[in-house]
């Protein structure tokens, strides 16, 4: 299931546990999470305050290329989580990408502990938000030309890239929308609307602008259409400086890259509810038939008797 929190809850749940052990514990876990995100999390009875935290997880790219590693502004951005607690060790445990030593004798046995063990489980959301805030950043002003804006196809997962068009007063993220089975589509579209009639009725006066339309938006024009060819049309948001300013400019960037999930858990659930609602109103029919036809029966035998 995919989890929307910046803070892996799993993650975070079991830090804690170590960090409030009495004693020294010798641990192993594994964690797999949405989108083929990995943890590995181990300690040993020999290193009382250390525990050492592994990370595997898709890295945000440009649709021309593909990264392998973290970059360095990547690494600088997870040792300022908390340098005095975390340290990155090289090289990297086998088959991850990223190790961090966390030092438990460092963090204060106070109500801070929690907050510093919810930052570090954000380790996943720091490295895709720098990714994508340095990506934002490095667009070239050669890029714009006559007023066209290019966009910056991104990939986080393999068949559902998004598009970024930077613009001087504004920022439109575009997503195009891919289901597989007709039932999907018609729930999300559903849900799109909703979306779309929300936003313009002033009660999320404050949220990004959204739109929805069935067919490419005039910011991805020329694109390949491989990648503009979808059954659920296009989502787009528009995001101007009072959404990303100072701590908002995280939480937007999670929310950019989660959008997709989100909309397939909102389908998934939406299906599951209206399954239970068919499924309760048949077993109803079935109880009224079947108390129907004792009554039936009942009176077929008294007037025998």
């Amino acid at each position: 299931m995919a989890c929307f929190e910046r803070a892996s809850p799993a993650l975070k749940q079991i830090l804690l546990q170590l960090y409030r052990a009495d004693k020294p514990l010798a641990v192993e876990h594994h964690l797999h999470e949405f989108g083929s995100l990995q943890y590995h999390i181990q300690s040993y009875v020999s290193e009382a305050h250390h525990v050492y935290l592994s990370i595997s997880t898709p890295i945000l790219s440009t649709g021309s290329s593909i990264l392998y590693g973290f970059p360095h502004y990547t690494i600088e951005t997870v040792k300022g989580i908390c340098h005095e607690v975390v340290q990155i060790v090289e090289p990297a445990k086998t088959g991850y990408q990223l190790t961090l030593k966390l030092d438990f004798s460092k963090i204060p046995r106070k109500k801070d502990a929690v907050k510093i063990i919810t930052e570090i489980s954000s380790v996943q959301a720091v490295i895709l938000s720098s990714q994508l805030r340095e990506l934002l950043k490095n667009v070239n002003a050669q890029d714009i030309s006559q007023g066209t804006y290019k966009p910056i196809k991104l990939v986080y997962h393999p068949n559902e890239p998004f598009y970024v068009v930077k613009q001087p007063a504004k920022l439109t993220a575009v997503f195009p929308i891919r289901f597989k089975e007709h039932s999907d589509i018609v729930i999300a579209k559903a849900f799109f609307q909703e979306l779309v009639d929300v936003g313009n009725s002033g009660v999320c006066a404050r949220a990004p602008p959204c739109y929805w339309s069935p067919i490419p938006p005039p910011e991805l024009r020329g694109e390949p259409m491989k990648d503009l060819s979808t059954n659920g049309g296009f989502v787009s948001f528009e995001i101007s400086a009072r959404h990303i300013e100072g701590k908002k400019l995280d939480k937007t960037v999670w929310n950019l890259l989660n959008f997709n999930a989100l909309v397939k858990y909102h389908v998934k659930c939406t299906k599951g509810f209206v399954q239970r609602r068919m499924r309760s109103r048949l077993e109803s029919l079935v109880e009224a038939l079947q108390r129907t036809g004792t009554e039936e029966d009942h009176n077929v035998v008294k007037v025998k008797g």
